[in-house]
């Protein structure tokens, strides 16, 4: 049993893992085409299509090509929205509709446990996409290894850090509809100002200095990082930010989702 600011959790959490990997294995096949035609299409579409017209992007020194440049952003963006939106819809139609929160507090499991389980798995989805992504990405020569391989590990840093907020966001939306402000007014401006399409030097200084708040940003430097071969010390700091932005919001998610659920 571990005890993290007052938060108890043992390694019974491991069961919520296991019981949405076990629904995960009946639709697998379903599931698992999106990750790997997904980028494909991006790809295609931004990659091809608008190198034409853009030709290269100087990024850390570098010049690349533009789809060299966007293809670690569809990793990145791919670990955030696997990881939230895995806690956020499907968690809460476990939580509100299916009642399987309920049914897992009534055995020995506690709500910490259940809530770890819930993020753990998220980043267990992120971590699977990130895979198949990369099968894709490295067959058009877009990764260099070995120093690509740190995407993994940096795949599960980010479903944790995204898998907490969109818990968060479960724990205080009451219903289902509700979830498409937290998708607009914050996963959006992400998708679009993180520095996933252009360098971030395109924007006005306020907008820059904006744009470093979000965690997408720390995600999308690190993955292109990675990908380009680039290691330097700053990325200590991206993965920093990106963890920590996870352990803030866990604890507050167990507290707000305690008075929710605890009568």
């Amino acid at each position: 049993m571990t005890n993290v600011t007052g938060i108890r959790i043992s390694t019974r959490f491991f069961r919520v893992w296991e019981r949405n990997f076990l629904a995960y294995r009946k639709n697998w096949k379903i599931t698992f085409l999106p990750p790997l035609l997904e980028p494909l299409f991006y790809l295609i579409a931004f990659g091809v299509g608008l190198s034409m017209l853009i030709g290269k992007v100087t990024y850390r020194g570098e010049s690349i090509s533009y789809a060299e440049f966007i293809a670690p952003s569809l990793l990145a963006v791919n670990i955030m929205y696997n990881a939230f939106f895995e806690t956020t819809y499907s968690s809460f139609v476990r939580m509100f509709y299916q009642k399987t929160f309920d049914a897992m507090m009534a055995t020995p499991l506690s709500l910490e446990e259940v809530i770890t389980g819930e993020i753990a798995w998220g980043a267990t989805k992120s971590f699977i996409a990130t895979i198949l992504m990369m099968i894709v990405i490295s067959a058009f020569g877009f990764i260099r290894y070995p120093e690509g391989l740190l995407i993994i590990p940096l795949s599960l840093a980010g479903g944790f850090a995204f898998g907490s907020i969109g818990m968060y966001f479960t724990s205080i939306i009451r219903t289902i509809d509700v979830f498409n402000l937290p998708i607009f007014l914050f996963i959006t401006p992400m998708f679009l100002f993180s520095g996933t399409f252009f360098p971030l030097d395109t924007l006005p200084s306020w907008a820059q200095r904006l744009a470093l708040i979000f965690p997408l940003t720390s995600l999308v430097d690190a993955a292109r990082a990675f990908s380009m071969g680039v290691l330097d010390v700053s990325l200590i700091w991206q993965l920093a930010y990106l963890l920590a932005f996870g352990a803030v919001l866990f604890p507050l998610t167990i507290a707000v989702m305690r008075r929710r659920l605890i009568k």
